[in-house]
């Protein structure tokens, strides 16, 4: 597989073009036409500069194998990468913006039982440049201007783990926010996790101020071990000292997602557990009605249920909201569409 030349920020790309003997300002044609999703071999640059970029780089590191929209409008994509690996996408439309989810695996190890990314274990981690690259396709399928992007934020809650692949995703993170490319703001990210502990330390010394969401589930080690195989390895209470050095490290509040799964984490002892374990904290509690997965036998709850549950944490003091469930007719859990076009394959 060749390098991407998408992995590189505008000083290293300048040093690329430096190297190759070429004039200075070919470095930021270059990264324009990068960042408004063009191949290599579509932007303005001279026909040998192109040429010698395509022996040592992908012209294409990712594309848009198939689309699903939604009733809803919610778009759901499946990429496929230059080696023929395939990850998945989803862009998700509110008032105040367009939301892309993207993948940073090419499947995932943790094992969590609610998550079709986990069926067939991790393949490989992205590079920072195919993580981006997601974007870049994405916003070039709708016009391709950077001065008004589709994708106005970003949640690292596809296919993968962030935190497992933290030095790839530490680089789409800077790159990603630079003025001089897409620029989407720190503070319109998210980052997923299940709950990788030195690395949240680690995502806290880099005082980067992306949103620390924690995919919780449980107020209980034993509880959380049912369904999250990392429960095993960090505890509850050592989660929730990371995220308080996050919040000292960066001002930012973290979330806590809380998938409700009927006969498992729903009942009024539960949302007890939630308000002693985090009334008082700088924290959200993010309630999501679970996505059932079909090689899965977790069930999700009704809307009653899961409003009755929300009812119960606000009454306790925490701040708390009920996601919207959108593009459920296309599948809209992680892992969904990647697990069917595989299967079918």
């Amino acid at each position: 597989m060749k390098k991407i030349l998408q992995d590189l920020g505008l000083a290293e790309l300048e040093n690329l073009i430096s190297a190759l003997g070429e004039k200075p300002f070919r470095a930021k044609q270059l990264y324009t036409g990068l960042m408004q999703g063009k191949k290599i071999s579509q932007i303005n640059v001279p026909a040998n500069l192109r040429t010698r970029l395509l022996e040592d780089y992908e012209d294409e590191p990712i594309r848009i194998l198939n689309s699903l929209t939604s009733s809803d409008g919610t778009e759901k994509y499946l990429f496929a990468l230059a080696d023929g690996n395939i990850i998945e996408g989803v862009l998700m439309k509110y008032k105040y913006g367009n939301t892309q989810c993207v993948s940073t695996q090419v499947g995932c190890r943790m094992g969590c039982k609610f998550c079709a990314s986990t069926l067939n274990g991790l393949v490989r981690n992205l590079s920072s440049g195919e993580i981006l690259s997601q974007i870049l396709v994405v916003n070039a399928a709708h016009g391709g201007n950077l001065e008004k992007r589709a994708v106005t934020n970003i949640v690292l809650m596809g296919s993968g783990e962030p935190l497992d692949n933290y030095d790839n995703v530490l680089t789409f993170l800077k790159n990603v926010s630079a003025p001089c490319g897409v620029n989407i703001s720190a503070r319109n990210i998210s980052l997923s996790t299940c709950g990788i502990v030195p690395k949240i330390y680690a995502l806290a010394d880099v005082q980067i101020p992306v949103n620390l969401t924690i995919s919780l589930h449980q107020t209980t080690d034993e509880g959380r071990a049912r369904t999250m195989p990392i429960a095993k390895k960090y505890t509850v209470a050592e989660i929730l000292k990371a995220c308080e050095y996050y919040f000292e490290k960066t001002g930012r509040r973290y979330i806590f997602e809380y998938s409700l799964i009927n006969g498992e984490n729903c009942d009024k002892e539960h949302a007890e557990g939630l308000i002693k374990l985090l009334k008082g904290k700088p924290c959200h509690v993010n309630l999501i009605r679970l996505n059932e997965v079909e090689e899965r036998d977790l069930k999700t709850v009704t809307e009653n249920q899961a409003y009755r549950f929300l009812g119960l944490l606000e009454k306790g003091g925490l701040s708390a909201t009920l996601r919207r469930q959108i593009g459920v007719d296309i599948g809209g859990a992680c892992g969904q569409l990647r697990a069917s076009y595989l299967k079918n394959e």
